[in-house]
């Protein structure tokens, strides 16, 4: 199966904790408490490039890296993207 459509057909198993959401609206600066919908449509994107690495999965899109635990789909972190 490719990456992208893995991390895709799970989007619904998607979620983070208490805190992940504290430290992704504060990384982001977003205006939302509905951080785990706000990611789902940015890794639906079709912009998104999705790369695995280990553990976990990286989405690069619309200035932002969303990383993603591959196997518990805990989103770990969201900060704006490296230059």
């Amino acid at each position: 199966m490719n990456i992208s459509n893995e991390i895709l057909e799970n989007l619904d198993k998607l979620h983070t904790t208490e805190l992940g959401v504290v430290r992704i609206k504060r990384n982001l600066s977003l205006d939302t408490d509905e951080v785990v919908d706000w990611c789902k449509a940015k890794i639906e994107s079709p912009n998104a490039i999705i790369t695995r690495n280990g553990k976990n999965w990286y989405i690069d899109v619309d200035g932002c890296m969303i990383t993603v635990n591959a196997y518990s789909y805990t989103i770990i972190t969201a900060h704006q993207a490296k230059k």
